[in-house]
């Protein structure tokens, strides 16, 4: 019981970014592990949560529009999707909060998957042929364009040199293109759908529209389903009268912390990142890790 309880503790500290990672390397541990303990073909368990071209299988198994995003092929598919998403997350979660990096994230993969089953269903160069999608990269590429959309200009050290985060986000999306009729074409597709998506989704949210909050709702709504399923259909209910007071106290500090954030965003956005100063750098950092 220690070492579990040590274990939720540890993952109770991550960032959002760093739990989907975890949960991603637990996932491709387990199949492999079971896949050569019971000598399993080695589809056997992913068959099931992989998204296929035909639309007559996706309709038996809907949930792989968004459960092939945990599935990975081999060790370097998930090694260099997991370090992508370590490092474009650190940038995302020092702007903003995690509500919006899932809805970024999982609004992404489903936007790969989407555009998947339509490019394999619709152009003849895929026709005849079977095949499937697993991997995270469309929803990582949502999070790195929609951080080289919103921060074009904010300058990333690699290796040697600094280089404009648009730059990067053009060189991603130039080499899926180019790599398309070459190889991997299902999930070059996906590539692409989650790149679109990041890219609309900064582009809405920097005019002030959040394309995201319908799925966010969506999220939170079935949450909620799961934990009032855990309560007790039987309690007291006491009455505060000074609640609503509260309540009203509490919504306008919230009103007052997101004033405090989106002006420090049309700041990076006329002046870059670095024109922050050192509280608001902080500000931005705890309030990614809320």
């Amino acid at each position: 019981m220690g070492i579990t309880n040590d274990i939720r503790y540890k993952f109770s500290t991550l960032n959002i970014a760093e739990k989907i990672i975890v949960i991603n390397v637990a996932i491709f541990i387990i199949d492999t592990l079971l896949v050569f303990l019971l000598q399993l073909p080695g589809d056997y368990i992913m068959r099931w949560f992989e998204l296929p071209k035909s639309f007559n299988v996706f309709i038996l198994q809907p949930w792989s529009l968004v459960t092939y995003a945990f599935f990975h092929g081999g060790f370097m598919h998930i090694f260099w999707n997991m370090i992508l998403l370590y490092f474009s997350s650190r940038i995302f979660l020092n702007l903003l909060s995690k509500k919006y990096f899932l809805n970024v994230y999982f609004l992404g993969a489903i936007s790969g998957g989407i555009l998947f089953l339509l490019s394999y269903n619709i152009f003849p160069a895929f026709s005849g042929i079977n095949s499937s999608l697993i991997g995270a990269s469309a929803a990582i590429m949502a999070i790195l364009i929609f951080i080289c959309t919103y921060l074009p200009n904010q300058e990333v050290r690699i290796i040697f040199f600094n280089i404009k985060l648009w730059y990067i986000g053009a060189l991603f999306v130039l080499l899926d293109l180019i790599q398309l009729p070459l190889g991997n074409s299902g999930g070059h597709i996906a590539h692409l759908g989650g790149s679109l998506l990041g890219f609309v989704y900064a582009k809405k949210l920097q005019e002030g529209t959040d394309i995201g909050a319908g799925f966010s709702n969506l999220m939170s709504s079935v949450g909620n389903m799961f934990s009032k399923s855990k309560k007790s259909p039987l309690k007291t209910v006491h009455k505060n009268k000074q609640r609503p007071k509260a309540s009203r106290n509490n919504k306008a500090s919230g009103n007052e912390h997101q004033k405090q954030i989106d002006a420090i965003l049309d700041k990076i956005s006329k002046s870059g990142y670095e024109s922050l100063s050192k509280e608001e750098k902080d500000f931005l950092f705890k309030a990614g890790k809320e």
